[in-house]
């Protein structure tokens, strides 16, 4: 299960906003780069590595990313000085390539691949180790995240949408930002909903919650139609199925005897991605009145 980072002191003890964006960071962010050069650094000076001599792993790689290094360097070693020097996206380029390197040359290395995840972790980097240790990929697919940010765009641009772009943008953010906040990502997720159905659902009702909405449409499903074909008898079947899954998937909303339960940060993810759908089939007319 993904746990959530402690926020910081000043945020919890009211002295200071939450940074606007920390995170993920798809660049490479300064606070990452140090811990970066020393991680390749530290991956080059395993044993295994190690013992191929004169430089012979660090030419490779610098060769394979088309890196030349300095002319003019003293002290020697100018190979291996490029690489742990490297910045910006020449640096996660040679995280990436090193990775693979040490797993061509069959070198087993979990503490390694240990620590770089930590560090990717704690940076709020919008990349991850691969499963198969062989490089690095995104935390989300660069189709889904980028489907969300033209959601959130074209919401922006819908006035009938409301502040469904500005709900689902917080959703993201507290959902895959450096400091994720499941309870707020949810609830954001539902508001942006909410946002995005009103016009279609129950203009007339200026207290419309996403509840009342599968009320609306339980009483009236054939008053609404969606690009989608289903039976005649019921055609909001797939957004009714996932607004009510949106909808009864939040258990941080009321409180009872034996506690409120938070949504895990996995069920928050999902209720944002399930939430940017649901904007894109309101906002684009694929749900609409008959």
């Amino acid at each position: 299960m993904t746990t959530t980072p402690r926020p910081r002191f000043s945020v919890r003890a009211g002295l200071a906003a939450a940074p606007e964006h920390d995170g993920p960071f798809e660049d490479m962010p300064e606070h990452l780069t140090k811990p970066l050069q020393e991680w390749v650094d530290y991956a080059l000076q395993s044993q295994e590595l190690a013992n191929y001599s004169d430089e012979e792993v660090e030419r490779t790689i610098c060769i394979r990313l088309r890196m030349s290094p300095p002319q003019d360097l003293r002290g020697g070693a100018p190979y291996y000085w490029t690489l742990t020097h490297a910045d910006g996206m020449d640096l996660l380029d040679v995280v990436d390539a090193v990775l693979a390197y040490k797993v061509e040359r069959e070198v087993h290395d979990p503490e390694s691949i240990r620590r770089l995840g930590s560090l990717l972790d704690e940076a709020g980097s919008a990349y991850r180790v691969a499963e198969t240790w062989d490089g690095l990929e995104e935390r989300v697919t660069p189709g889904v995240r980028d489907a969300v940010r033209r959601t959130i765009a074209d919401a922006a641009v819908a006035p009938a949408a409301g502040s469904a772009a500005d709900h689902l943008a917080a959703a993201w953010q507290a959902a895959y930002g450096r400091s994720p906040d499941p309870t707020r990502a949810y609830s954001e997720a539902i508001k942006a909903v909410e946002s995005a159905a009103h016009t279609v659902v129950q203009p007339n009702n200026t207290k419309a919650t996403l509840g009342s909405m599968l009320g609306e449409i339980k009483n009236a499903r054939h008053k609404f139609t969606t690009a989608i074909r289903t039976p005649s008898d019921n055609p909001i079947a797939p957004a009714e199925a996932m607004m009510r899954a949106l909808w009864e998937g939040q258990t941080s909303r009321h409180g009872g005897q034996s506690g409120t339960v938070d949504e895990t940060l996995e069920a928050a993810r999902a209720g944002v991605h399930l939430a940017a759908a649901l904007v894109q089939w309101f906002v684009s007319g694929a749900v609409a009145r008959s």
